[in-house]
């Protein structure tokens, strides 16, 4: 585990670097496809039914299922072992040549004469999928298979530093696999389930749920439709999500709402879903999950871990059929944070186009000079009071004035990038007053947020924001968390009576038993 990154309050360049570095060693245990992706073009329908006659050109076959997720992993520097059944066909041997041209490890990768390979083709005319082909095993998997996967399963979770399970309901991983995962005496520090049904693998207390919003609606009870509140609907139910996956973490995604993550202590990360041009694009699910894995592998925190894991799925969101994301995609995909800062004039023109959209502008401003979790919390809170939220910071001089010669310990561009790596965050500015008022009277937001021990009539900002029909909003303040607090923290040599966090050795946690089980209920 890398200290620094375990540390971290949030997602940057460097940080990613650190990430992408790493190399953890990642078990993916799932179902094989084979994605396949024809790409033609109609312009008549068949004499003898009505149905459009397609001229085949391009076809693009990749792997796909729980292989993608493998390929993910891979793509972004992890050592990638894949636990799965494929039959002895053609599919098959273009999945395993794929997986191990990437560098993924195949020998836990079986092959069965009495299996054919899980295959999904899709006839895509005009960036419209026209229909999807599904073949695949049927008839369900011999005993003796599953029998040997259930044993390369235990062999490959040997020395791992995280493993994930991705299972599609086929019925690969119930029944003797999950068996033998469930009765390891030990297992990798970080397990991670990603499973059409989540409840089924509650009794490995795995430490982290990735269920989609069908999937949780599942677990939950009740339905999560689009058009409605359904982060406060998951939020509401938390535990009972938790206690129902056994897990100790569950991150809800909900498509284009991005993400929530919920940990049991009443804590709300959010994440949003960058936007993207609407492209058949598929996996983005397994991206996320692959993603998150690799940055919990390495100690990133739980919420920067989704930030990063959200960040790899809003690239390949942007492309057409199954593909992976990168280190060099995330890291091209950041690097338009960094330098973030818009002038005035660049942030007016942005926000008239977001105006006539329809978009409710959300404003927010502050130092932020050592970012925290107090930070990150005010600012998921300040999000979600509209669409589209602008952070102004103070220059370097501005700080100076307001807090002393010993401030900022980070320069205006550094507090700059941090911000806008934040999925929250869509609009950085840098002002140099010692109030926001001057660029509130420019750019005259629908909501001015603000956090602390303020009130409405106390704040010196609200007259100029009601005067032009604004609404002020005071944010929860977090007592505990302050950046004073963190700087005298860092400029004080520890002592051997501070609290500082222990971290265990990598050898401990790789060893040590799998917790006990909570029950499953209300």
């Amino acid at each position: 585990m890398d200290d620094v990154l375990s540390t971290t309050p949030a997602l940057t360049l460097e940080v990613a670097r650190r990430v992408l570095q790493a190399a953890p060693l990642v078990t993916v245990y799932g179902e094989p496809m084979l994605d396949g992706w024809w790409h033609g073009t109609s312009t008549r329908l068949a004499r003898e039914a009505p149905a459009p006659i397609v001229a085949l050109g391009a076809k693009d076959e990749v792997p796909g299922g729980a292989a993608n997720t493998a390929m993910n992993l891979a793509a972004l520097g992890a050592r990638v072992r894949f636990v799965g059944l494929v039959g002895e066909d053609e599919a098959g041997a273009s999945v395993r040549a794929a997986l191990a041209e990437a560098g993924v490890d195949v020998t836990f990768l079986l092959s069965d004469s009495e299996l054919r390979t899980i295959t999904k083709t899709r006839i895509v005319v005009a960036d419209q999928v026209l229909v999807r082909l599904d073949e695949g095993n049927d008839s369900g998997y011999p005993p003796q298979a599953l029998g040997r996967l259930a044993a390369a399963a235990v062999a490959a979770s040997e020395g791992a530093d995280a493993e994930i399970v991705c299972d599609y309901g086929t019925g690969m991983l119930t029944g003797p696999v999950h068996d033998a995962l469930a009765s390891r005496s030990s297992r990798p520090p970080v397990l991670l389930v990603d499973a059409r049904e989540d409840g089924g693998w509650a009794d490995l207390s795995p430490d982290l749920v990735t269920p989609n919003a069908e999937e949780t609606a599942a677990l939950m009870g009740v339905p999560l439709k689009r058009g409605t509140d359904r982060v406060a609907t998951v939020t509401d139910r938390a535990d009972r999500l938790l206690a129902v996956t056994g897990a100790t973490a569950a991150v809800v995604t909900l498509d284009r709402d991005g993400t929530v993550l919920l940990d049991g202590t009443g804590t709300v990360h959010r994440t949003w879903a960058r936007p993207a041009s609407d492209k058949q694009a598929s996996g983005a699910g397994d991206t996320f999950a692959a993603a998150l894995t690799l940055a919990r592998a390495t100690g990133l925190p739980l919420a920067v871990s989704a930030d990063f894991a959200q960040a790899a799925a809003d690239v390949v969101v942007g492309r057409s059929g199954t593909s992976v994301c990168s280190g060099a995609d995330l890291l091209g995909h950041l690097a338009r944070f960094a330098d973030a800062a818009l002038s005035a004039d660049d942030l007016a023109r942005r926000l008239a186009a977001e105006r006539a959209a329809g978009r409710r502008i959300v404003f927010t401003n502050g130092c932020f000079d050592v970012l925290h979790r107090g930070h990150t919390a005010y600012l998921n809170q300040a999000k979600r009071l509209g669409d589209v939220l602008v952070v102004a910071i103070n220059s370097d001089d501005s700080v100076r004035r307001l807090k002393g010669e010993s401030r900022p310990i980070n320069a205006a561009p550094d507090r700059a990038e941090v911000l806008a790596s934040l999925s929250c965050v869509d609009y950085v500015t840098i002002f140099t007053t010692d109030t926001p008022i001057p660029l509130l009277e420019r750019i005259r937001p629908d909501v001015y947020a603000k956090g602390g021990d303020y009130t409405v009539e106390t704040l010196p900002e609200s007259p100029v924001v009601q005067s032009y029909g604004g609404e002020v909003r005071i944010l929860d303040y977090l007592a505990d968390y302050s950046t004073t607090a963190v700087v005298d923290r860092i400029r004080t040599p520890a002592s051997a009576t501070d609290d500082v966090v222990r971290l265990e050795p990598r050898s401990a946690r790789a060893t040590r038993a799998p917790r006990t089980p909570r029950r499953a209920g209300l």
